[in-house]
């Protein structure tokens, strides 16, 4: 039983310390192309990478993006 508490534990403190590095932006462009760019310059200013989350197209682009250290 203590094995599984410390298994439980460990699990969650690595989960909350991987999602301390994630950082969720969004963005709006008029095309997909310039909307993932915006996203691409701020991973870059922040020395991340980023995952596409999301994207809406309408009048406009609306996408969001996580970013990982």
């Amino acid at each position: 039983m203590k094995t599984i508490k410390t298994f439980v534990a460990v699990t969650a403190l690595s989960l909350m310390s991987m999602g301390a590095f994630a950082q969720s932006i969004s963005v709006t462009s008029s095309t997909l192309d310039s909307a993932e760019a915006k996203i691409s310059a701020m991973a870059e200013q922040q020395g991340s990478q980023y995952t596409i989350t999301s994207a809406r197209v309408g009048d406009r682009v609306h996408m969001t993006a996580n970013l990982d250290k």
